[in-house]
């Protein structure tokens, strides 16, 4: 592949590093300090830099903060573990470093929107606007599964799991582009090339601690999911890719009967031409979609 095939980001982001309970940070930063804060936070097995295409589109001036969750990207690998209470915790250390003094507007995707929408609802006086795209829960666990889970949890971390390593940058970017094909070849490669490292036996392996593919000891209790959400006092903007089936469920949420929203205070956008990965594959449409949400939302405040 040719250099002109690769991406060219139009906004070059500032690499900054914070130690946050014990796991060194790697975080982003695209614009100046002193414009409008928005945070992003990435999704189960992405990184900050993914949000590159988003950044791009935007119209406005920000100043975009987007952190490598622990285990990921650049961030510290082999923490003795990754709950969503630690990240709910790393996530109220970052805040305060960057905007103690008022709320922030945060953006999250999948697993980042799960970890905001709960952090939204523990501390709703840290949260102004929350832009929620595909982060909506899991279905509930069954109690009565908890013996064999506890039990698989246990046995599956006796051998530590591992990713699937590959020849090179080009074919992680080829099964990256097979499952978002709206993304094009160019951003397939940026992303891949962002998401690996080279091994030692020359191997292209993923940026992630394989600790990551561990079930998880607990099972989801989404009552708990939702009485975080209920106290959410942000206004919040949910976003659904048109084709997705991650969250297949959540498509009654396109209905104006509100309560189907676990949310309050909600709209809802349907990103069309797009899965689960909307800002790979729709960046554009995502990004104008945010600054209108976050223009009249902070309209409403002033």
């Amino acid at each position: 592949m040719t250099m002109s095939q690769y991406y060219e980001p139009l906004r070059e982001p500032t690499e900054a590093w914070m130690d946050i309970r014990g796991v060194r940070y790697h975080i982003l930063e695209w614009g100046q300090r002193g414009e409008p804060l928005l945070v992003l936070l990435h999704g189960w097995g992405d990184c900050a830099a993914s949000f590159q295409f988003f950044v791009d589109e935007l119209q406005k001036d920000w100043f975009v903060v987007a952190p490598d969750w622990r285990g990921f990207g650049r961030s510290h690998y082999r923490c003795e573990g990754y709950w969503f209470p630690d990240y709910l915790a790393d996530l109220d250390v970052m805040l305060a470093s960057y905007q103690p003094d008022k709320p922030v507007q945060i953006m999250g995707h999948s697993m980042g929107a799960n970890v905001a929408g709960l952090y939204a609802g523990v501390f709703p006086e840290r949260v102004e606007s929350f832009i929620n795209v595909e982060g909506f829960g899991l279905a509930d666990g069954d109690p009565t599964n908890a013996p064999s889970n506890y039990r698989r949890w246990i046995t599956q971390s006796r051998d530590k799991p591992a990713y699937s390593a590959y020849r090179s940058v080009d074919e992680l970017a080829q099964r990256i582009l097979k499952r978002n094909p709206g993304m094009g070849m160019q951003r397939a490669m940026y992303v891949a090339r962002h998401w690996s490292t080279t091994d030692n036996d020359g191997s292209i392996v993923l940026r992630a601690d394989p600790a990551h593919k561990l079930p998880n000891a607990v099972q989801y209790r989404r009552a708990e999911a939702e009485a975080c959400w209920d106290q959410v006092v942000a206004n919040v903007l949910l976003v659904i890719g048109e084709n997705t089936d991650f969250t297949a469920a959540a498509k009654n949420w396109i209905d104006p009967d509100e309560s189907a929203h676990p949310f309050r205070n909600e709209r809802t956008a349907v990103i069309p031409g797009c899965g689960h990965m909307v800002h790979f594959e729709q960046p554009g449409p995502l990004a104008e979609a945010a600054e209108k949400f976050l223009a009249a939302d902070r309209s409403r405040v002033v």
